[in-house]
């Protein structure tokens, strides 16, 4: 299984009502087909009355394994159903890479 169907998997624990998991290792300065940068978008009620340090801690803790092996950047994005309809469900756009060398 890949790293990125893992996290998806792992991720219904916070039964979310919208998820994406998205590699972005190719905008980065990685061997191709890596499996190391993501960007996580996902709604749930279980963050309700979470500031946002506490849901990032629940997701970590939901994906430490991932996060001590190959993952090296997360990136999140996490609302309660309520934030994420008043965002009509939009989540920011990730900037480009300004580090590394291929």
């Amino acid at each position: 299984m890949s790293v990125q169907a893992d996290i998806e998997a792992k991720l219904q624990a916070l039964e979310p009502t919208f998820l994406t998991v998205e590699n972005e290792s190719h905008r980065h300065a990685v061997p191709a087909n890596s499996e190391t940068h993501f960007k996580v978008t996902l709604v749930s009620a279980h963050f309700q009355g979470l500031m946002p340090v506490k849901r990032h801690q629940r997701l970590y803790a939901v994906l430490s394994d991932e996060l001590a092996g190959p993952v090296h950047a997360l990136a999140l994005h996490l609302y309660t159903p309520d934030e994420w309809e008043a965002r009509g469900g939009a989540r920011p756009e990730s900037p480009d890479c300004r580090g590394g060398s291929a």
